[in-house]
């Protein structure tokens, strides 16, 4: 299963879908006094909910929904290290999960629950392993949105522990400068193998950062250059947390964009190979029918649609004719195919795909 669908997504996923499901998205505004602040703003949304279950659905499937709800949100336990929260609630299901970033509030009442802002949290934490390289020691960390988690390996992490255990070409040696090439030479092939340990059990990207003598000397012997996204030149031995997120920073916002570039050049290839779907329509055909390996979609585009007559034929619509076969946001439903399928789903920024009618997946043949 795709990394990003956590047990928690997946329950949310493989529930019955029964109308009406409601999902409610709701982030934590800075200034709110979290338990009486979100508490208020959810029963606001809980009034906007119940008077559109009310307007659309038999009162006794309305009542029960929003009692479910009421009680949902009577019994929260409110997380403060998270940014979000989301609530599901259904005749046959109710969970809350809480998200690890920002989110605009959303309100979605559909056959099936919204797992958009569940999915694009997991993607936009964008954790990364930090490698600190100084003359005297390495420091490796776990490079969160806003924060980092100290890794310690089980091998010294100072230079002057292997002053003393030089190799044996050089037991006799008679050149200072030699020997301390030599001592930092074992110190960085011991970090390099430290980091392939942690890398086996993260399998994430790698900033590396130290003086351009030791930066440049450890890329001529790490064995995993092909995770390393860049190497950072500069002294900071002395450097804080908070001034280290600072450097950083300007480098994940470039390693972001490479990203969405290197996306972009696989749309390329794939169409060119004639292996891409574009536009709601067609990727909902093809997700249906299984073929999705790869869906990419600008992070905020919603697309309302009308069930046609087979289950792989849907009709994009401003306003539903039928609204039991209505669809109000197909972009959801068609990601859920796709995790469901094994697929793996990227966002991207707004407009980036708008030759691609803001949506495309590339897709595999069966």
């Amino acid at each position: 299963m795709n990394p990003i669908i956590t047990q928690e997504i997946q329950e949310v996923m493989k529930a019955v879908h029964y109308r009406p499901a409601v999902s409610i998205i709701m982030p934590f505004e800075p200034q709110m006094n979290l338990k009486t602040g979100l508490t208020h703003a959810l029963k606001i949304a809980t009034d906007k909910v119940e008077r559109e279950l009310v307007e659309n659905y038999p009162s006794e499937i309305a009542l029960l929904v929003v009692h479910k709800l009421r009680n949902l949100i009577s019994n929260l336990v409110v997380d403060v290290h998270k940014k979000s929260i989301a609530l599901f609630v259904s005749p046959v299901f109710e969970k809350v999960l809480y998200l690890e970033i920002p989110v605009e509030e959303k309100i979605i009442i559909d056959e099936s629950f919204e797992i958009r802002d569940l999915v694009y949290s997991k993607k936009q934490l964008h954790k990364y392993l930090l490698l600190l390289l100084s003359g005297k020691e390495s420091r490796m960390y776990i490079g969160y949105s806003d924060s980092f988690v100290r890794i310690v390996p089980d091998i010294p992490e100072t230079v002057a522990a292997y002053e003393n255990d030089p190799p044996e070409r050089v037991a006799n040696f008679s050149d200072m400068s030699e020997h301390k090439e030599i001592v930092m030479d074992k110190f960085l092939h011991h970090m390099d193998n430290a980091m392939g340990s942690v890398l086996k059990a993260y399998h994430l990207p790698v900033f590396v950062l130290g003086t351009e003598r030791i930066v440049g000397h450890f890329n001529k012997l790490t064995k995993h250059g092909g995770v390393i996204i860049k190497y950072i030149p500069g002294n900071y031995e002395e450097a804080t947390l908070p001034r280290l997120r600072e450097i950083l920073k300007p480098h994940i916002t470039e390693w972001k964009k490479s990203k969405q570039q290197d996306l972009l050049l696989q749309l390329e290839v794939a169409a060119g190979k004639k292996e891409l779907a574009m536009g709601i329509t067609d990727v909902w055909r093809e997700a249906m029918n299984q073929k999705g390996r790869l869906l990419v979609v600008e992070k905020n585009y919603m697309s309302a649609a009308q069930h046609g007559g087979r289950e792989e034929v849907i009709y994009e619509v401003t306003q539903p004719n039928n609204k039991f076969f209505y669809i109000k946001d197909a972009v959801d439903d068609v990601i859920e195919k796709i995790l469901e399928n094994g697929g793996d789903v990227e966002f991207v920024d707004e407009n980036l795909l708008k030759e691609y009618q803001h949506i495309a997946l590339v897709q595999y043949y069966k």
